[in-house]
């Protein structure tokens, strides 16, 4: 299990009280007097993200009271209980009575301690929970370990984190699971892949094309797809410096695409996994691709580029293609690709296109049963037009600038025929520290889908 976990019965723990309004009475009525006196006399109230540390006669930590949104609050968060991360002293705790949910508020606990800490000293979190009675601990650890290889491999700034570290990244995991791994470079980039390397040719870091397989071939065959633009500068239509300051964070569709599969192959799930990731880095020199150039793709289609900030969709349009080619039961895509998408939903909800209803469906449900929210949005046939060119077959940006997460999506499924494909528009980040989510690069949208292949596939 991960080191913050511990068996039950392994070590003396510390009991952790969840309260809210209506509970507090009747959960603190279990205490023994002396303790009652400290929690009136500390004017305790039960109210969410409330805490208090009740000390034992011997002046040691005896207990915690931790205030939790009433049960029938329909903004009830259940990663609440992540916010004791920071809270709480070094030491082995345990939840004393249930939370809303003791996996997901086990989980967030886990998800709290994160600290992003390569390039400078942090003193770590010395926090242990006992897992929860009836939660299966070796699945919430490998649930950790994706999420926070997702959050360091986003959150390194692009100087260490170009495509060939992003390939190193990659390889790592691969050996690690036992899967095979092949890159592509170079000329074979530039005649198999024409529109990843367009994109990536203009920066001193070579472009590549990473394609990982694991499991038995006659498995059900699901294949990621992650974006791994490792910075975008916008190329030459050239980003505003706001817009610019986070790019470092491009490539979290491919952190995305890691962290799933490590989460599918540590669990030895029963399919056959691709992971396909194209990565680059969008960068302006004289060898940069140019506005109203025109690229064949892998797949035939000829895309002319009507901006050079569009550029995730034309790298995963050669993926896409690749994907397809070997007529899998599912594609997932994860980008970062659309600032409309969050002007449409917020950070935190990714929206999500497919043609695959019952998908669509399913996935909603498990996002909603795993605090890990997605929205579908349509795939509106008509603004397909917005799309046109006088020159090529595509342009890479809609005229009229509206629309513009629904226009990328249109975008890419020109590039793909199976029915069971979803793309995702995550944003990758959290831009204020909420409870189990730490400010900076975030996992979104990967545990709803482990957990419904897990449903289909285990």
């Amino acid at each position: 299990m991960h080191p913050i976990f511990v068996s039950a019965g392994k070590t003396q723990a510390v009991p952790i009280l969840f309260v809210t309004g209506k509970t507090l009475a009747e959960v603190t009525k279990n205490l023994d007097e002396r303790e009652c006196v400290f929690v009136r006399a500390a004017g305790f109230e039960a109210k969410a993200g409330r805490h208090l540390l009740v000390p034992g006669p011997d002046g040691k930590l005896a207990g915690v009271l931790f205030g939790l949104e009433n049960s029938d609050d329909p903004q009830k968060d259940f990663f609440r209980p992540g916010q004791l991360a920071g809270l709480l002293p070094p030491g082995t705790y345990r939840f004393a009575n249930a939370p809303h949910n003791p996996r997901l508020a086990a989980l967030a606990f886990a998800l709290g301690t994160y600290q992003f800490a390569r390039y400078r000293k942090t003193e770590a979190r010395q926090l242990r929970l006992v897992v929860p009675a009836g939660v299966d601990g070796e699945d919430l650890s490998r649930i950790v370990e994706a999420v926070t290889l997702c959050r360091d491999l986003t959150n390194t700034p692009s100087n260490d984190m170009g495509p060939a570290d992003l390939e190193a990244a990659a390889r790592k995991l691969a050996k690690q699971h036992g899967a095979k791994i092949q890159v592509t470079s170079g000329k074979a980039l530039a005649k198999s892949f024409p529109l990843v390397n367009a994109v990536g040719v203009g920066s001193a870091r070579a472009p590549r094309l990473i394609d990982m397989a694991w499991g038995k071939p006659s498995g059900p065959r699901i294949t990621l797809v992650g974006k791994g633009v490792c910075f975008d500068t916008g190329g030459l239509d050239i980003k505003p410096d706001n817009a610019m300051l986070n790019m470092k964070k491009d490539m979290g569709g491919a952190a995305t695409a890691l962290a799933l599969a490590h989460m599918i192959m540590s669990r030895r799930l029963n399919v056959r996994l691709r992971v396909i990731i194209p990565a680059v880095e969008n960068s302006i020199s004289g060898t940069s691709f140019r506005p109203r150039d025109v690229y064949t793709s892998r797949k035939g289609i000829s895309v002319e580029i009507g901006n050079t900030d569009a550029e995730g969709r034309l790298i995963l349009a050669d993926a896409l293609t690749l994907a397809d080619e070997d007529k899998p039961e599912l594609i997932f895509d994860f980008a970062t690709l659309t600032g409309a998408a969050r002007v449409a939903l917020g950070p935190d909800v990714p929206p999500f296109f497919t043609d695959d209803d019952a998908l669509a469906s399913e996935l909603t449900r498990f996002g909603a049963a795993e605090n890990d929210p997605v929205w579908r949005m349509p795939l509106w046939r008509p603004y397909e037009s917005m799309l046109d060119s006088k020159v090529a077959d595509l342009n890479n940006v809609a005229t009229g600038g509206q629309g513009g997460a629904i226009t990328a999506a249109l975008f890419l499924r020109r590039f793909v025929s199976a029915q069971s494909w979803v793309h995702l528009d995550i944003f990758a980040w959290t831009p204020a520290a909420k409870p189990g989510r730490p400010e900076g690069a975030e996992c979104q949208s990967a545990r709803a889908l482990y957990a419904m292949l897990c449903a289909r596939y285990t």
